[in-house]
């Protein structure tokens, strides 16, 4: 194990880890009091060797470790990367590519929703990795040989994991499905902090377009000060507040002092008044320039297809032995129960294959679900 703090030292490691078609990589961060993740060390391996790259190290450029990255002709496997890969995204402007998830790849071959990294290892090494540096300052130095030494075991397991399940993928005929979800997770679009697409990722719903609008400022507005101040974003509002906010649209620092979701004396701060100015802004858009707004899907008969689809999904997901979250979502469900050609991925790809068709024939009354011996069967409909 080598504790890299040098560029000439990082260079001449990622130009031998160049050399393997495949490499294991994991990175230790802290991001609570901040909004750009502070990237304290970088682990990586091969077959051949393991190392620490200390990335707070005086004057150490990471442009190297960025360029192997982006190389095409190196696997650079993860689990749960989308943090991982974040993190690179914003301190080098480059996603990785191309990348295999672990956790990805356990979820399509059955070990459950978004199993933990530690519980994947034990499954399926037996071995049970040590937690003690789990929540530790990585920003500390100097770094310890016990924290070296947790930090290397992190890739140097997922070798062996990634080794077992690659296997089995092909086994089972399955190595594309993990494929079509790694072009998403390595698409520079998922990675868009935009201030203008911040209120994509609030769960806050609205009914008019009025009320999206403002929503849509007031979340802009929270997206540039917290990148700006380097802060998270609830701490300078949090998503209820917008919520609120869009809702309510105050017009002036009294009707903003008058919402309950906003702590006391917020009308009265600079930000109050910035929020106001937002609310005008979003009231003063044309209702055209709108994004469509989703009409609610949970009454009616929507609801009780809903409730079917989500017992199809299970009896799929036990079937095929493939973790249901990774196969449809509850949102995908609602989507398909109000329209047959929903843009979601339950209706393309190897989901469709899966699911989709057979949800879409459920719907339909084509087919019906039932109960055999204790288990829910599909059978056809016959005519009346």
């Amino acid at each position: 194990m080598d504790l890299i703090t040098t560029t000439a030292q990082l260079s001449a490691v990622c130009e031998r880890l160049a050399k393997h078609p495949v490499i294991t990589v994991d990175t230790e961060f802290l991001r609570e009091t901040t909004y750009y993740p502070l990237l304290c060390v970088v682990q990586m391996a091969s077959a051949d060797e393991a190392v620490v790259v200390d990335t707070l190290a005086e004057g150490i450029d990471l442009a190297p470790f960025f360029a192997l990255m982006r190389n095409e002709k190196v696997l650079k496997v993860f689990h749960a990367a989308r943090q991982d890969i974040e993190i690179i995204w914003n301190l080098s402007g480059g996603v990785p590519h191309p990348v295999f998830d672990t956790q990805v790849a356990a979820m399509v071959l059955g070990y459950g929703d978004s199993i933990a990294y530690d519980q994947l290892v034990e499954r399926i090494t037996g071995h049970r990795p040590d937690k003690t540096h789990r929540f530790t300052d990585w920003s500390r130095r100097p770094l310890t040989m016990d924290q070296m030494t947790y930090a290397v075991s992190d890739v140097t397991h997922l070798r062996d994991v990634f080794a077992a399940l690659d296997a089995d993928l092909k086994k089972r005929a399955r190595s594309d499905w993990v494929s079509e979800e790694m072009e998403v997770l390595t698409s520079p679009s998922t990675y868009d902090i935009s201030p203008e697409r911040a209120w994509e990722r609030l769960r806050t719903r609205v009914r008019k377009p009025k009320e999206l609008a403002v929503l849509m400022e007031v979340a802009a507005w929270r997206e540039q000060e917290a990148q700006t101040r380097d802060v998270p974003r609830s701490r300078i509002l949090k998503d209820d507040a917008i919520g609120d906010i869009a809702t309510h649209a105050p017009t002036s620092l009294e009707r903003l002092a008058n919402l309950r979701s906003l702590p006391k004396g917020f009308d009265k701060s600079k930000w109050g008044q910035d929020i106001v100015a937002a609310v005008q802004r979003g009231l003063a858009r044309d209702p055209l320039t709108l994004p469509k707004i989703e009409k609610s899907r949970g009454n009616g008969n929507g609801a009780a297809t809903v409730e079917l689809l989500k017992v199809l999904l299970r009896m799929t997901s036990e079937r095929h032995a493939v973790a249901s979250k990774v196969i449809a979502t509850v949102d995908d469900l609602e989507q398909i129960a109000a329209d047959d050609h929903a843009d979601v991925g339950a209706l393309h790809g190897w989901r469709r294959e899966l699911f989709g068709e057979t949800a879409l024939a459920l719907k339909h009354g084509k087919i019906a679900l039932g109960i055999d011996k204790g288990r829910v069967v599909l059978s056809e409909k016959t005519g009346e």
